[in-house]
């Protein structure tokens, strides 16, 4: 298959620009399909251009749309981002279901002044906001 060493050299370079090139449409592919300014019949004939005349629609792609890839593609890692962080919100804020330790003694401490718990309540309460074991109190 490959007669001397300048052949083999050839192809190993033709593999990498193939890969390349590979890689150059799954991005213009995945910008096209993120783009929201682009209607659904732009979508389509960018895409026949691209599967027909690959490397002239891709080149013309990036000529035509290309200075908004970077923006596109920041603004989707943003939105990413924010859909993770208020996924961390709510789960981190419905680990117990009933509130923070600090909010669960503090009500706790409003029920014992207004006399609707004893001390002992009120310990085994601050003993499970903490996770710690409750201590006997003494009256």
């Amino acid at each position: 298959m490959f007669d001397d060493n300048g052949s083999f050299l050839l192809a190993t370079i033709e593999f990498f620009i193939f890969c390349a090139w590979f890689m150059c449409l799954f991005w213009i592919f995945g910008d096209l399909f993120r783009s929201r300014d682009l209607g659904g019949f732009g979508k389509t004939i960018w895409s026949l251009f691209l599967i027909f005349l690959p490397i002239i629609g891709s080149l013309a792609y990036l000529l035509a749309r290309g200075h908004g890839m970077s923006t596109r593609a920041m603004e989707a890692q943003a939105a990413a981002r924010a859909r993770q962080d208020e996924y961390i919100r709510t789960v981190a804020a419905s680990d117990t279901g009933r509130g923070s330790a600090a909010e669960q003694i503090t009500s706790a401490k409003a029920l014992l002044d207004s006399g609707a718990i004893d001390t002992v309540e009120f310990e085994q309460i601050k003993a499970e906001a903490l996770g710690t074991r409750p201590t006997t109190a003494r009256s």
